[in-house]
């Protein structure tokens, strides 16, 4: 009966957005104002001149956090700083399946973003194209209150989505942000708007942004920040919006070519607008191409000093576009904080799911649920 009333609410709950919905008129840039509202444009947040603009580097990894992959993480992010002595920043957009919650919560206390990724992951394009509302308040929605649940952390950290496989729901993927109270989505890519790069906006009024993946936005959906996935250029001059989809590349054990391709790439936001420049990979990419391993290390220890170069997670990019200071400003104010959550390191054996016939192994920070935590029940009760 309760799981009923649910169905029902969420079903009125999608029939009243769908009633609603405007189609975006085009920004009107004396109405649409930070710290709520920002125009989907290449010019920089303030009228700030690029040299007083922080150029940000977003590091961010999809995906589950297992035993296998944490080692990585440990040795790329713990304990780098940026040059004004605060720590990085770097984001995770986790799917559920096979992740360990007691490592989520060890990247949480060390300061990094958990973000969502759904929590079924289901390899479906079209799965995801024409999801409903109620699809993704399962998937998403519900995967929010999942991760702090078992990892123990703040609700309310987490502020961010990417879509599995970047396949937006067109309108219905931000109706649902909304309802969730989540900030940004980062999933859209763009190839027309990397040189000078497209700055984070809102979806108050019509985007600018080519559309790659449809279906996209079309309506007027005040709330959710959108962060341009800017592509990167391989080597052959072929946009690739994650670092492991760039096809021409310069091979498994090539140091000097793969840091010479993050740098080319990378100089095209730092020498113009110094839009947001992401580094968005999965970690199993970067295991078994040791070239690169090597040289995403060069490029962190380089930008790690330079004055005007920092590296942070997705939503203190959102957190700046919306209150833009210059550069020296936001290199001297107070480094960010957070309160660092306990965990009752629990492993919960073989425990049954009710999706498939797998047996599953789940470590988590609380009591173990008393089946695999999935769609329709989340926390496994």
């Amino acid at each position: 009966m309760k799981l009923a009333s649910v169905a029902l609410f969420l079903t009125l709950v999608a029939f009243v957005y769908a009633r609603e919905l405007e189609l975006a008129e085009p920004c009107d840039e004396d109405i649409c104002k930070a710290p709520m509202c920002r125009c989907s444009s290449v010019d920089i947040p303030g009228g700030l001149a690029p040299r007083d603009t922080p150029q940000f580097v977003t590091l961010t990894f999809d995906d589950a956090i297992t035993v296998s992959n944490v080692p990585t993480y440990r040795s790329l992010l713990y304990n780098r700083r940026n040059r004004n002595n605060c720590p990085i920043g770097a984001t995770f957009f986790l799917a559920h399946e096979y992740t360990d919650y007691i490592l989520v919560n060890e990247l949480y206390n060390r300061g990094f973003e958990i973000a969502l990724h759904s929590i079924s992951h289901k390899a479906d394009q079209e799965y995801w194209r024409d999801a409903s509302y109620e699809t993704l308040m399962l998937e998403i929605g519900d995967q929010k209150r999942q991760v702090a649940h078992f990892a123990n952390i703040p609700i309310n950290s987490i502020h961010g989505l990417r879509s599995p496989f970047l396949q937006m729901s067109g309108n219905t993927t931000y109706q649902m942000m909304s309802s969730a109270g989540l900030t940004y989505d980062l999933s859209w890519p763009t190839i027309e708007y990397t040189d000078p790069g497209l700055w984070p906006y809102t979806l108050h009024y019509q985007s600018i942004q080519d559309c790659i993946i449809p279906p996209c936005p079309t309506a007027s959906l005040p709330g959710p920040w959108i962060i341009p996935m800017i592509s990167w250029s391989d080597l052959q001059g072929v946009p690739c919006s994650m670092v492991d989809t760039c096809y021409y590349n310069p091979g498994p054990d090539n140091e000097e070519g793969w840091f010479n391709l993050i740098l080319k790439n990378f100089e095209r936001h730092y020498l113009k607008n110094r839009a947001p420049f992401g580094f968005y990979i999965h970690e199993w990419y970067v295991n078994i191409n040791p070239g690169l391993h090597r040289a995403l290390i060069r490029f962190l220890d380089m930008i790690n000093n330079l004055n005007d170069v920092f590296m942070v997670n997705a939503n203190e990019v959102i957190d700046w576009v919306k209150n833009p200071i210059p550069v020296d400003q936001y290199a001297s104010r107070q480094c960010k904080s957070w309160t660092p959550t306990q965990c009752t390191q629990t492993a919960c054996n073989a425990i049954t799911a009710n999706h498939t016939e797998k047996i599953y192994y789940l470590n988590v920070c609380t009591n173990c649920p008393n089946e695999y935590p999935w769609l329709n029940n989340p926390l496994g009760e």
